[in-house]
């Protein structure tokens, strides 16, 4: 079988923990039984000995695979990667969903992405990531009861992203180590207005609006503090157009979204401003995981 997983974009500014989208940057997974396990990794991680050793892809597999049928059997696991590693893409919960969803499929069980999701969770307590990986588009959810519960809209074609990938690794933990463990009142309501807004703006596609609509007061600036060259890499995308520029997640990368009549232009800027960074244009997906 083989199975391809996309990048996601967590938060989106104001919506911490709750909103995200898909976006066509994939990694590619194949697996086959075989009478021995291997792992073979190319792009992002193949020089990473650790992810030889210690793959949270097998183990997870594993896991689920064994869950279901009561037995363990063994694969050769090869793995194409583009997502970048800790670099606030949902890198992770591309591992946790893919995982699950493919010991689903070889153990030869219904894949429901609901249910896959619902299972991602027990690895990923937030659903920011896992939701739009199962789901594809722009996701909005929250957990009740052990449960996610999202609603999903696509992401009109008329928009693209021009994301930005420092050289620089921002660890979720690590840049969650900087953030308050209280807020004011009024920081709360603000966070809860944008955030409610920016959803209407997407499922309403009021896109002129996302630009006041993704404003936070909650982590970003303190997540970019870590990283003063972020606040120079959003000011130049929304003086050229952008309609959105947030912190990817937890970082180091930086989300642009812009209508695609824009996106060359935009994209030309920041690869002459951030020379040492990768800057690519992606469309975004609508459709989450995907067995080929």
């Amino acid at each position: 079988m083989q199975i391809i997983i996309p990048a996601t974009s967590a938060n989106l500014g104001p919506g911490f923990d709750c909103l995200g989208l898909s976006l066509k940057f994939f990694n590619k997974i194949s697996i086959k039984r075989s009478k021995i396990s291997s792992i073979s990794i190319s792009g992002e991680g193949e020089k990473n000995i650790f992810l030889r050793k210690n793959n949270s892809f097998v183990r997870i597999f594993n896991e689920n695979y064994s869950k279901l049928l009561g037995k363990q059997e063994n694969f050769s696991f090869k793995f194409e990667n583009q997502i970048p590693i800790s670099r606030g893409l949902g890198s992770s919960s591309a591992v946790i969903v893919s995982a699950i969803a493919s010991a689903y499929f070889m153990a030869d069980k219904n894949v429901d992405k609901t249910t896959i999701l619902n299972e991602a969770l027990k690895y990923e307590s937030h659903p920011d990531n896992i939701a739009p990986a199962s789901l594809g588009g722009f996701v909005c959810s929250l957990v009740e009861k052990g449960k996610v519960l999202s609603i999903k809209k696509e992401i009109d074609k008329d928009l693209k992203a021009v994301l930005v990938i420092p050289n620089k690794i921002m660890k979720t933990e690590q840049s969650r180590s900087v953030l308050p463990k209280k807020i004011s009142f009024d920081d709360a309501v603000f966070n809860l207005s944008h955030s409610s807004f920016l959803t209407a703006c997407f499922l309403e596609k009021k896109y002129e609006l996302l630009r006041e609509a993704s404003k936070d007061r909650l982590h970003q600036d303190k997540r970019m503090k870590n990283y003063d060259v972020l606040f120079e890499v959003q000011e130049l995308a929304l003086k050229n157009n952008a309609l959105l520029s947030t912190l990817s997640g937890s970082g180091s990368s930086f989300l642009n979204i812009t209508y695609k009549d824009d996106a060359e232009l935009l994209s030309q800027k920041l690869k002459d401003k951030f020379k040492n960074f990768v800057v690519k244009i992606l469309e975004f997906d609508d459709k989450g995981f995907e067995f080929l």
